[in-house]
Order: structure tokens, then C-alpha cells, then sequence
């Protein structure tokens, strides 16, 4: 009987053997299972008019795929891949090595109070036309604003784009440790750094995005006097605006930690919210922040926790009404947004019809800056 089991044993395992050792990899698995690789080709800072759907392989087979999450957009697809010997391509050290001084154009960094902000500038402080400020939105950086300031610099304009604290190339501190990622601390590092950077009040405000582009408008509201015209780039303006999935999920326990360490999560939101994908070498930017430490994940998934979305956009679109707001508003707004629809801007519109102009960007989505800086430009050297 012993004897038996151990032949039925033996055989089994001899089986199992047998079965592993004829196992193979399809194809299309076997390209996209290495290490990131980025690919950088050399291009304009203009607006990449890539239709996403273009890029899909036909061949494309809808079986598991264990690295779906990162390669369910054409950009991710195209970056990340297995090569025939993907030690050439080497480790994430070494891409990080080849990529970490792209996207500081016109970038330096500087110490304000117990942070180091990355800024952006152009032009100068003898610009004849005035100052303006760029802010961004989660999870973005200011880098999205390359092409609009270069271009107002050459309009005459003296132009600032900060990365918010946790963002970007800025510092990102731990949550707790100095820095909280709660609206009020935004508000007074901001007024630090301005106060640092020399900026003379009023100045011109360029807002967009969500959460702490939010926060930009918000402070706008503390600080009106401060601001003397206000141009605001598709950002939720209403009680009603909704909320993208990304800081749904970011605000699940556990979930939400899982979530905001994917590298590719930036130029995923930007993608999703467009008609267009990013080609590599600026998409490489948006990812090597959250490439390069875990810190701006942890900085949006604490920020993304304690921001009240619904309390903040009731809070604008009562703010900037009638009768509370009386300097001029710009809406520029993106029509192809896929995260917030063009009632926005028009009901925000109703609520001030004296100050507020809506301009509407054809072709460009969430963020219009990165999809058409050119009509962006027209748009705010009309305005300005």
C-alpha cells in the first residue's frame, strides 16, 4: 500500500513537472512584464493631438492581465514593457538617473519658512504688463503651465507657477511632521512664499484643477484685495461639481494607501480627463515625483483625506457671487473635459453675470494648459 502511494506520488509530481516546464508566456505578456522604460523623443512643448484610441493594439486580448492597473491607457502601455533583454534598460535607479533634470523649465528652487518651494519664472520684474501667478491642481504640478508662461513672458508679463507643497519638485513633508495638507496650512505657506518671492499685490491669479487648485481660489476669497483679475481654467465651481474617481478611491482605508503609490497615476488623471494622450517625454515628468519617493503619494492621499470637496466648491460658488466678488473672472474652459461638464462654468457664470466672461477652449480638456496653451494664451492676453 506504502509502495503504491509513493508511485502514485512520484507520478503525480512528475506530472506537475512536466505540465510547469511546458508553460509559456503569451506574447503580449511577455513585452510589458519588465521594468518601467521611458522613452523620451524629441518634441515641441506644444499640445500633443494624439487621439488615445489610435495607439490601442488590435491584437489586443481582454485575458488577465496581472499589470492592468498600470497598462490600461495607451501611454502607460507604450512605457512600461518587457524588452528581449531589459538589463540594458536597467533598474529604476537608472531611469530615474536618465529622466530627474527633465520638466524644470524655467524652475528654481526656493526657501520659504521651514519648506523649499520648486517655482517656475518668466520675464521679469521690469515686465511692463504686470505679475501673474499659475496655480495647479492635484495631482498634477506646475509644469502643465510651461508654454502659457513662456508665452506671456513674451506678451510682457513677469509669471510665477509654484508647485504646491507635496507636489512636483517642491517639498513634501510627512504628514504630521511639520506640515499637515490641510487648506489653512496651503493658504499660509502660499502667503509666505509670495512674500519671499517679492510678488507686489494685486496681482493677476490663473487658477486650475482640483483640490489644492481649489485651494487657490479659496485663497482668493481670504485675500481680494490682493487679486486684481482672476482667470480660473476647468476647476469644480458649484455645490454640485463631482468628484473624479481618483480622490474617491484615495479617501478608501487602505485602498486609498495602495492607490497613491502607483507612479503613473498623474498622466493616467490627465489623460482620463482629455482627448488626447500625453507623448512619453512629458508624461516622464508627471510620473518621476511619484517615481522617485513615496512622499508626494502619501502628501495627495492625506490632502485628498481632509479636504471636504463639497463644503469647498459650495464655498466658491457662493464666495465669487454677486455682491461678495466684484473683480473681473475669466472662465477658460476646456470642452472636451471628462471630469467636469461645461454647466459648470455656466452656472458659475449666472451667479456673477457682471464680472464673469466665459470663454469656451474647442478641442481642449481638463486641463487646457497641456491640451491647447496657445488658445490659452490668446484667451488670457485678451483678458489681461
Amino acid at each position: 500500500m506504502a509502495l503504491a502511494l509513493n508511485l502514485l506520488s512520484c507520478s503525480s509530481m512528475a506530472s506537475i513537472t512536466t505540465t510547469s516546464t511546458k508553460t509559456t508566456i503569451p506574447e503580449p505578456m511577455r513585452r510589458r512584464r519588465s521594468a518601467v522604460v521611458f522613452k523620451a523623443s524629441a518634441s515641441s512643448d506644444q499640445s500633443d493631438k494624439v487621439d488615445g484610441s489610435s495607439s490601442r493594439r488590435k491584437d489586443d486580448k481582454p485575458a488577465f492581465n496581472p499589470f492592468g492597473f498600470v497598462t490600461d491607457n495607451p501611454s502607460s502601455r507604450n512605457a512600461i514593457q518587457l524588452e528581449e533583454t531589459p538589463a540594458e534598460d536597467g533598474n529604476v535607479g537608472q531611469m530615474l538617473y536618465r529622466i530627474e533634470d527633465k520638466g524644470k523649465d524655467y524652475g528654481s528652487y526656493i526657501k520659504s519658512g521651514k519648506f523649499r518651494w520648486f517655482v517656475r519664472e518668466t520675464g521679469s520684474s521690469w515686465s511692463r504688463c504686470g505679475t501673474i501667478v499659475f496655480l495647479h491642481g492635484a495631482p498634477t504640478q506646475s509644469y502643465s503651465y510651461r508654454v502659457v508662461m513662456a508665452q506671456m513672458a513674451d506678451a510682457g508679463f513677469h509669471c510665477f507657477a509654484p508647485d504646491w507643497i507635496g507636489f512636483g519638485f517642491s517639498d513634501k513633508p510627512q504628514p504630521g511632521y511639520g506640515f499637515n495638507y490641510t487648506e489653512e496650512e496651503f493658504h499660509e505657506e502660499f502667503d509666505k512664499l509670495i512674500e519671499v518671492l517679492g510678488i507686489k499685490s494685486p496681482i493677476f491669479l490663473v487658477v486650475q484643477g482640483f483640490l489644492v487648485g481649489s485651494y487657490g481660489l479659496t485663497w482668493a476669497l481670504k485675500n481680494p484685495s490682493k487679486v486684481s483679475k482672476l482667470a480660473i481654467l476647468n476647476s469644480p465651481l458649484t455645490s454640485a461639481s463631482p468628484v473624479p474617481g481618483l480622490f474617491q478611491k484615495l479617501r478608501i482605508p487602505l485602498y486609498g494607501e495602495f492607490t497613491c503609490q502607483n507612479a503613473v497615476m498623474a498622466e493616467r488623471f490627465i489623460e482620463a480627463g482629455s482627448a488626447y494622450v500625453l507623448k512619453l517625454e512629458k508624461a516622464d515628468v508627471y510620473r518621476l515625483p511619484y517615481l522617485a519617493s513615496s512622499g508626494p503619494g502619501f502628501a495627495l492621499l492625506d490632502a485628498a483625506r481632509k479636504a471636504d470637496f463639497k463644503d469647498i466648491s459650495s464655498r466658491i460658488a457662493t464666495g465669487f457671487s454677486a455682491g461678495r466678488w466684484d473683480r473681473p473672472i475669466l472662465i477658460g474652459w476646456g470642452v472636451s473635459d471628462k471630469y467636469l461638464p461645461r454647466s459648470e462654468a455656466e452656472e458659475f457664470q449666472k451667479g456673477n453675470p457682471d464680472a464673469v466672461k466665459v470663454k469656451l477652449i474647442e478641442g481642449a480638456g481638463h486641463m487646457p494648459q497641456e491640451d491647447w496653451p496657445e488658445k490659452v494664451v490668446d484667451a488670457l492676453r485678451a483678458f489681461l
